[in-house]
């Protein structure tokens, strides 16, 4: 159940036309009330006698009653109250119910307190409903709303369990501001898949991802094509900014600027200095020394990811607080720069990915920025590294990047919801399942060459890997050999081994680095350890045979089998 409390307004009857009308896309059906203040009040929707102006007056007479110069300035408070696709319907009664608990949690008009605001509750769906109310109590006082959303939302929590309905998580006040309804029509209309503020927020992410400066954040975001206005304290001194899209633009025609605290609370220019300001602890070095900015390969840059995402698991696993939550933040920041600079092939859901744990990347715990310096610089080597192509060694490192990823991100899940941020780790689970599609498409060429590859190791070597696996992870050897990707696994061992590797000593030290019980397949998580920590080529497509391509059983990509006609898709 979604409360909302909306702007407030002067024009009750205004409102009311909106709430009884067909709704900017025909989508209002029945209107009619379901509660009111004094449970006898005009209905225009079921009553062929009431009119919308009686319900008015009706609503606005103490208002009207009150001195011109008592009067609050906008006197129209509107509430609206949505229930989930998966939720039952409720009855009328059910919402009249909803309805009178809302305004009571409120202060609008709570029966122990006496004297209320009259208000009404107009139901034109099934799953939601619009409280309007005026803001001037019978007795001529106006009513205390102060924290009126926090107490609705507590209240809505009580409603779930007690009608059974999904459970939402409740909030901590870190979240982006949401898109109102205006704006999400307006998206509508202009065919984007997003709303402007939402497409404005990813893309200042993505321009702050390892940037080091002012002027190279400034400059991302022109080389964007945003707009962008900057303010200036008297002194010259640059105090914030706020973006456009070219093509947003309200009914003057003028863009529709958001300063960057709008956007999300870590988009501020003062929350943005903090990430290049503070000391780069981790490189025992200031944070405004020079970087090693040569431009890195597409593979090169994925490769440093990976280990900076492997160092960060375990700082976010065994760190203090404030160290944890500024890798958590930093993963965000390398989940936007691989978003942007990903082939295709993953892209969309390494985007769909980040724009997810753009919510998990905050908390109440403050981050202690510096300590992030691995996670920070990996996001500016992949910016810098520019577009990776879909196919060879930078497809390959891209899957070895999202694997390693992935684990960043179940660590910051676990943290979350070991601190008791319930919608930080909802988040981070969904931005967990898009990393497990974009690692699907990722993985499956790399790995079926490594699968073929395997299936043609003489039957010495892959006994003399067999031996190996068992040697070093002896717990695990039956569940890895049992799996398809253990020829992919062998293929590795052979590679390291080729390289001058121990590869029971390899697998060992691999394998001791993090448990792998909970792995979905352990010989997929082996494969890119192996690959990364001994130096191997993540691609061998030189190798190809003309063979099927079998599946990694850790993240199922498309197979065939005899008659089936199309993919399936499994799970991880």
């Amino acid at each position: 159940m979604i409360p909302r409390i909306q702007k407030r307004g002067q024009r009750t009857i205004g409102l009311l036309y909106y709430l009884y009308g067909p709704g900017k896309f025909e989508e209002h059906t029945d209107p009619h009330l379901v509660a009111s203040w004094d449970h006898n009040a005009p209905d225009p929707g079921r009553d062929a006698a009431a009119t919308l102006k009686q319900l008015q007056r009706l609503l606005d007479q103490p208002v009207e009653n009150t001195d011109q110069a008592k009067r609050p300035s906008k006197h129209v408070w509107h509430l609206s109250v949505r229930n989930g696709a998966e939720d039952r319907v409720l009855t009328d009664e059910e919402w009249g119910d909803v309805a009178r608990r809302m305004v009571a949690a409120a202060g609008i008009d709570d029966p122990e307190q006496g004297a209320g605001c009259r208000w009404a509750a107009v139901r034109h769906a099934d799953d939601h409903i619009h409280i309007v109310a005026t803001l001037v109590r019978e007795d001529g006082y106006k009513p205390d709303l102060d924290h009126d959303a926090v107490r609705v939302q507590s209240q809505a929590r009580i409603l779930e369990a007690e009608l059974g309905l999904r459970r939402l998580n409740k909030g901590d006040g870190t979240a982006a501001k949401r898109p109102t309804s205006a704006e999400r029509h307006k998206a509508e209309r202009q065919g984007r898949e997003r709303t402007a503020r939402e497409e404005l927020r990813e893309t200042v992410r993505q321009a702050v991802a390892g940037a080091h400066s002012e002027d190279e954040f400034f400059g991302r975001l022109a080389a964007a094509g945003l707009l962008v206005r900057k303010r200036a304290a008297p002194s010259g001194d640059l105090l914030g900014y706020k973006v456009a899209l070219p093509d947003d633009r309200n009914k003057d025609n003028e863009p529709v600027f958001y300063p960057g605290a709008r956007l999300a609370p870590d988009l501020s220019l003062p929350r943005i200095r903090e990430r290049w300001s503070a000391g780069a602890r981790d490189q025992d070095v200031a944070a405004d020394a020079p970087l090693h900015t040569a431009p890195a390969s597409p593979s090169s840059a994925r490769r440093r990811t990976a280990s900076a995402a492997w160092t960060a698991v375990m700082l976010i696993e065994h760190g203090d607080d404030a160290v944890a939550s500024a890798h958590v933040a930093a993963a965000g920041e390398v989940l936007d720069a691989l978003a942007k600079t990903s082939p295709a092939s993953s892209s969309r859901d390494l985007r769909d990915a980040a724009f997810a744990f753009e919510r998990a990347s905050r908390s109440h715990i403050r981050a202690e920025r510096g300590h992030d310096g691995g996670l920070r610089q990996a996001a500016r080597d992949l910016v810098h590294s520019g577009p990776a192509l879909g196919r060879g060694e930078d497809g390959a490192t891209t899957a070895m990047a999202i694997d390693m990823l992935f684990f960043v991100i179940t660590a910051a899940v676990h943290w979350h919801a070991k601190k008791g941020h319930a919608q930080q780790a909802a988040a981070a689970r969904q931005a967990a399942e898009h990393l497990r599609s974009a690692y699907q498409a990722a993985a499956a060429q790399p790995l079926g060459v490594l699968y073929q590859r395997g299936r043609r190791l003489g039957r010495p070597l892959v006994q003399r890997q067999t031996a190996a696996l068992r040697e070093a992870v002896p717990a695990l050897a039956e569940r890895v050999l049992s799996e398809p990707g253990w020829y992919a696994l062998a293929a590795t061992l052979a590679d390291a081994e080729t390289a001058g590797h121990d590869p029971a000593a390899l697998l060992a030290h691999a394998a001791g680095r993090r448990e792998l019980d909970t792995a979905d397949s352990v010989s997929d998580v082996l494969v890119w350890r192996l690959r990364r920590s001994a130096g191997l080529p993540a691609d061998t497509s030189d190798e190809v045979i003309d063979t099927p391509t079998p599946q990694s059983s850790a993240y199922q990509t498309a197979q065939r089998a005899p008659g089936r006609s199309g993919p399936r898709r499994g799970r991880p």
